[in-house]
């Protein structure tokens, strides 16, 4: 018996963001923030937490030190309904934590990974998979004691019946290595965004990618910011647009909002197109407030956003 309907594997870690800087940094100089946010941070935890919001019950698989960043995720996680049974302290490595420096409409990131490299696919037990109807990795370049056992892992999640998705995220070593013709015929839903998307597949258009890994494929959803999103189903590709925001407080987690908002819906068993319209509303919300979870204060607030601010049903 299932007792949840997600169960995320991914790192965790603090975020310090740092709003309104005055240019980004050089060696040797210094520059002002006018704005700073101490928070919980990665793209696992904002996702685990906007699914929660959105009614889904999800549990979460990762590893922390034993510290106060350490405190602060698990009781910001808990705050938003996650269960986090499977989260793991440990006294060996510090929780990871990321600096955040918002500069305009982009952004730029540096990341102390801590404990997030050091959780394994052996930690990962089939009691944990049994425990939920769905399985999502996020940050898989960041999760390197995983990363290589990945493939074991998608086997054994869907040989015990659960779906699966995966945002492969950014890699901070730019090596791009996935072996994708034996990680995605066991992920029902891949969901990069288009740059990693072209960075994954080693190809400069969307149509170019899609004919290298439609072979093995299965669902892929392309993220791509004010364009919207794009759907590879059924050998066709589709496009939906992006509801657009003129009050942006910043984009961090809207595409992790995006994820929730897809798979939310994908759990329901709404179509692929559904899938992604609400994918994207998720997304516009997100910018709406700062950092990645602010916005999303329960499904009866999105709900009333969704409809007054973009005129769109829930």
């Amino acid at each position: 018996m299932t007792s949840f309907d997600v169960l995320v594997i991914g790192e965790l870690n603090v975020d310090i963001i740092l709003d309104d800087i005055q240019g980004f940094p050089t060696v040797g100089k210094e520059i002002l923030a006018n704005e700073l946010n101490v928070t919980m941070g990665s793209s696992s935890a904002i996702f685990a937490s906007n699914l929660s919001s959105l009614g889904k019950s999800v549990t979460l698989a990762g590893l922390i030190g034993e510290d106060s960043f350490s405190d602060l995720i698990r009781k910001s996680l808990n705050g938003k309904g996650v269960n986090t049974d499977f989260v793991t302290n440990t006294n060996k490595y510090s929780t990871g934590l990321t600096i955040v420096m918002n500069y305009g409409m982009d952004r730029a990131n540096v990341t102390f990974p801590g404990a997030m490299e050091h959780q394994l696919e052996k930690d990962i037990t089939d009691e944990m998979l049994l425990s939920s109807k769905h399985m999502h990795l996020s940050s898989i370049f960041l999760q390197k004691g995983i990363k290589n056992e990945a493939v074991k892992l998608f086997k054994r999640a869907k040989k015990l019946g659960l779906t699966t998705s995966m945002d492969p995220q950014w890699d901070p070593d730019e090596n791009w290595d996935l072996d994708l013709e034996e990680l995605l015929p066991y992920i029902d839903v891949w969901m990069p965004n288009v740059v990693e998307f072209k960075k994954i597949t080693g190809t400069d258009k969307i149509s170019t990618g899609i004919e290298k890994v439609k072979k093995y494929s299965n669902h892929i959803v392309i993220k791509d910011g004010i364009n919207g999103a794009h759907l590879w189903e059924n050998g066709k590709l589709t496009s939906k647009p992006a509801f657009q925001n003129s009050e942006v407080a910043d984009c961090i987690g809207a595409g992790d909002s995006f994820d929730a908002g897809f798979i939310s819906e994908f759990l329901k068993g709404s179509s692929m197109s559904r899938c992604v319209e609400v994918g994207n509303i998720m997304g516009a919300i997100n910018t709406l407030e700062p950092g990645g979870t602010a916005a999303f204060a329960n499904m009866e607030t999105v709900k009333k956003i969704a409809n007054e601010k973009f005129e769109f049903t829930l």
